[in-house]
């Protein structure tokens, strides 16, 4: 596909931003997760995560691809950080590998594994970069996932107990946690489709990860909370996309767009805000109750201080009678002929905004935080530089609907663009590329792209973005 043009991004209102319009206290910074950047997977003790098992055992990863070592960023964390710094980005979101902390997933901590973070979080202090820590992102420990993984009720307390070893290790000097990363899609398409690891392709293992994720969800805040100061932050993460039937108007494209919004949006943020899983908009989630235990429903919710947002597109449902319990399906972008991404993705900047319209309307919503936005477009390395004229338009367009959102009441005070480089995309492998700075993986040698200069002068207050963006107005390729 061929790169947009900002002439796909026609103006609307208001009619242009700088930073110091989202205020003094908006964060502003990018997000990277371990599996993908960090490389290693074995050095120094590590143990193998359900990631390393998954790339080696199927043919799941385009180009059969691994993590293997990804952009190296366990040894080049240092320049990388020295990188973010002459970008002027304050904010760093990233995960720690449960493995390289605690092999097992259980029992002794191993102490080069905690000591990397810790060195990494003392480096990023002293280029004065905030580390904003995920506690889980997708990569459990393989020898956990043979005992069960997120289907066994016991990784309830595996959860608390590493959230717990990184806070007490941690928590001195990180200000700023989420305890999981997008829990609808690594139960979605790891335990359910079995496109993303542990591979399992099952209706139960969906139903008891779903719910075994969401308790974790909340004991793993309380664990963050009994072992950090009181004026730490501490959060979570959702995906969602904005929803809009095929045919506005038929009752069953409504419907299915509803019992979709049910799963895709609301599973995890309805529990934690105490109002329990969405059942009346997708009954087939009573099943949910097989694997709830007395008192479960009082320990789904859990006050957290912000929720993060992750949004990269909208999708279109229509009601589909061949999918059974959903009865729904998504129109993708390419049959409905308009502006897509190398992922295929619609490119829609208005769903940021809807978005976090929607969850901003929760009477429970703290404060948001978008802690993942961009886009993946073909890059072309050329003369030392990457003019990736589609992405810049992308971001500035989605921080623009961000800015839209926060005046019309929202509480977002926060931005991280996805992601810093390039990195191993999961099951896409390397291919698509989302970073603000190119990658070329043979020599691993980095080249900030014009996005990625784009967004330093944003954050030196010199770039004034003369545009916002409607969805209406996206020409078709």
């Amino acid at each position: 596909m061929a790169a947009l043009p900002s002439a796909f991004f026609p103006p609307t209102t208001p009619a242009s931003y700088s930073r110091s319009d989202f205020g003094p206290n908006f964060h502003w910074g990018v997000s990277t997760a371990a599996y993908q950047t960090e490389g290693s997977w074995a050095a120094d003790g590590k143990g193998p995560s359900i990631w390393d098992a998954f790339v080696r055992g199927r043919r799941a990863i385009k180009g059969r691809h691994t993590g293997d070592v990804a952009t190296d960023f366990y040894h080049r964390w240092p320049a990388d950080l020295d990188l973010m710094q002459a970008l002027g980005i304050p904010d760093f979101r990233f995960s720690a590998a449960w493995a390289r902390v605690m092999p097992t997933g259980t029992g002794p901590v191993h102490a080069p594994g905690l000591d990397f973070y810790d060195r990494l979080v003392d480096g990023c202090l002293e280029r004065g970069i905030r580390p904003w820590l995920t506690v889980y992102h997708w990569d459990l420990p393989q020898a956990l996932q043979q005992r069960g993984g997120w289907t066994n009720r016991a990784v309830v307390g595996w959860l608390a107990d590493y959230a717990h070893v990184l806070a007490a290790r941690l928590g001195d000097r990180v200000q700023h946690w989420m305890v999981l990363n997008e829990p609808m899609v690594f139960t979605g398409a790891g335990h359910l489709l079995g496109v993303h690891a542990p591979g399992r392709r099952s209706l139960g293992a969906f139903l008891a990860a779903t719910h075994h994720a969401a308790l974790a969800q909340a004991e793993g805040g309380r664990a963050l909370r009994a072992a950090l100061p009181a004026s730490t932050s501490i959060g979570t993460t959702f995906s969602c996309s904005y929803l809009m039937p095929w045919r506005p108007g038929l009752p069953r494209d409504e419907r299915a767009t509803r019992r979709a919004d049910a799963v895709l949006n609301r599973l995890f943020v309805e529990p934690a805000a105490g109002l329990g899983y969405p059942v009346a908009d997708a009954p087939f989630l009573s099943r949910l109750e097989r694997y709830m235990q007395p008192g479960d429903e009082a320990a789904l919710p859990f006050a957290f201080d912000f929720w993060g947002v992750q949004n990269y597109t909208r999708e279109v449902v229509r009601h589909a009678p061949y999918v059974p319990l959903l009865w729904a399906n998504l129109v993708g972008a390419v049959r409905r002929g308009v502006p897509y991404t190398q992922m295929g993705w619609e490119v829609f900047p208005e769903s940021i905004y809807h978005m976090l319209k929607q969850f901003g309307a929760y009477a429970q919503a703290p404060r948001l935080l978008v802690t993942e936005n961009g886009a993946a477009f073909p890059d072309v390395l050329v003369a030392g530089t990457v003019p990736d004229v589609a992405r810049e338009a992308y971001l500035r367009a989605c921080i623009g609907q961000v800015l839209r959102a926060q005046r019309d009441g929202v509480p977002v005070d926060g931005y991280f663009a996805w992601s810093f480089t390039d990195n191993f995309e999961w099951a896409e492998g390397y291919e698509p590329r989302f970073g603000l700075v190119h990658v070329e993986y043979e020599t691993q040698r980095r080249t900030v792209k014009n996005s990625g200069y784009w967004y330093q002068r944003l954050l030196a207050g010199e770039e004034v973005c003369t545009e916002l963006f409607r969805h209406d107005s996206i020409t078709a390729l």
